[in-house]
């Protein structure tokens, strides 16, 4: 039964036998390095940067939604990045204040 579950995984389109699976695993970096600049004080936060990223995840989030096969890696990654990054954009906003 594992190896079965296992072997429809390896075998999926977009198992780890493709960049599908590949490049939103190395995404998740990106989300690490966001929630580390958590403790960064407020001023050092570029609102550029936040937002590109921000959307970048909610486009990301929304296109691995329409594709085929559903890539859910890619939406988990992509989502949780635009999550990290409107945190980030408040942490500014209220500094600002």
């Amino acid at each position: 039964m594992a190896s079965s579950k296992f072997q429809a995984f390896w075998n999926h389109p977009a198992g780890p036998k493709t960049i599908h699976f590949w490049a939103p695993t190395f995404k998740w970096c990106l989300n690490v390095a966001n929630v580390a600049d958590f403790v960064k004080p407020p001023e050092e936060i570029s609102y550029p940067q936040q937002l590109a990223l921000g959307c970048s995840g909610l486009i990301w989030a929304r296109y691995s939604m329409v594709i085929t096969p559903k890539n859910w890696n890619l939406f988990s990654v992509s989502s949780a990045l635009a999550v990290t990054c409107t945190y980030q954009i408040s942490r500014k906003i209220r500094y600002a204040r």
